[in-house]
């Protein structure tokens, strides 16, 4: 530490003197000192840092302090006063480096940082390592497309629950987001089926109003379409293998019961509940997928009630539908009412249908 004792006289003079370039000259000369040792210094030593370098760098030039901020941008033991200044600097060029990089900004901070400051500081924090879910909720609320499309694109980023349903809703009009949505192996299969069935109903719907006597052909080729990238999701799905291998096991066994499947609608597994209401109703994996993410809830009702369920089973299966926000929890009166109304022969004959169409290819 001699050199920086020797240093201390130069700072009063540097502050006191009012001239920034030789503010920035030894603000440049204590970051060499600084980055010379990093990684070795104690708390003591760090908050002397701290308070020399927040003193100097107030008032700087922008170059000054952009190439400090880089600087201390990979040090793993930066001062916390001195980067947060950093990070919540309005010019990029001096925030960037620091947001993107530093290990020492702390996700309070980020989360901050992402509700305060300009696209710029967002789009510089999608570009983290590790972006969690805390912050990334701030970055798809607040983010413009470039914002999002680099959160969803970094591999480090971690989404809640409501941040996949947000990327889902953007990336319907987004074909970049859509891709990378799809794209991305940690994405909850629900979501991968919703953005499927969402922008295949958007696109028939488009077709069809350009073309309208086009309008069956149109409908048969978007289904077929749409099945084929959810038969992909998966195929590619770990997850849902291990399901399907589970539930098909206990359906064989003769042990797949309303109970297991009330279970696993309550548990909220979308993968489980689809592949056991897809073995005890006899229909495609397809089917029950779709039923389970459309806004329209009469097929839940018509796959629960053509199953024998109880009242308690087809709204474990509505609520697990809820999760998607179809419905407010007061309509599951109305939805009990219809439930209790819909006879099973009419609910086996829709069934039946239903197998037809899909056995057709154009569910």
């Amino acid at each position: 530490m001699d050199a920086y004792e020797g240093l201390l006289d130069q700072l009063e003079d540097a502050v006191g003197s009012g001239s920034l370039s030789r503010r920035a000259d030894v603000l440049r000369r204590v970051t060499d000192l600084f980055m010379s040792a990093s990684g070795s210094f104690s708390e003591p030593q760090l908050e002397l840092f701290d308070e020399v370098m927040t003193r100097l760098v107030q008032g700087v030039e922008l170059a000054a302090r952009a190439a400090f901020g880089s600087r201390l941008a990979s040090a793993v033991d930066a001062p916390l006063n001195i980067i947060k200044m950093l990070a919540f600097d309005p010019a990029i060029e001096v925030a960037g480096p620091v947001l993107s990089q530093s290990t020492r900004v702390t996700e309070q901070m980020l989360v901050e940082n992402a509700r305060t400051m300009s696209q710029d500081h967002l789009l510089a924090i999608s570009r983290r390592m590790e972006v969690n879910e805390s912050v990334t909720d701030v970055l798809l609320a607040r983010g413009n497309p470039a914002v999002v499309a680099s959160t969803a694109e970094n591999s480090g980023s971690r989404f809640s629950g409501n941040g996949f349903s947000t990327l889902v809703d953007k990336a319907l009009k987004d074909n970049r987001l859509a891709l990378c949505v799809w794209s991305r192996p940690d994405i909850p299969r629900h979501e991968v089926v919703s953005l499927f069935q969402r922008v295949s109903d958007e696109v028939r719907a488009a077709l069809e109003a350009a073309k309208p006597r086009q309008a069956h052909q149109i409908r048969a080729a978007v289904a077929a379409a749409s099945e084929r990238l959810q038969h992909m999701a998966r195929a590619g799905s770990g997850i849902f293998r291990d399901a399907r291998h589970e539930v098909q096991e206990l359906h064989a066994q003769g042990r797949l019961d309303e109970a297991g499947i009330l279970r696993f609608a309550r548990a909220k597994d979308f993968d489980r509940t689809a592949v056991a209401l897809a073995c005890v109703c006899d229909v495609s994996i397809g089917v029950v997928e779709r039923a389970l993410v459309q806004k329209r809830v009469e097929q839940v009702i018509v796959l629960a009630k053509a199953a024998r369920f109880s009242w308690d089973t087809a709204k474990a299966l509505l609520l697990l539908k809820a999760a998607k926000a179809d419905f407010a929890s007061a309509d599951l009166d109305q939805y009990c009412a219809s439930f209790s109304r819909l006879q099973a022969k009419t609910a086996n004959t829709a069934l039946q249908f239903y197998r037809l169409r899909d056995r057709a290819g154009r569910v």
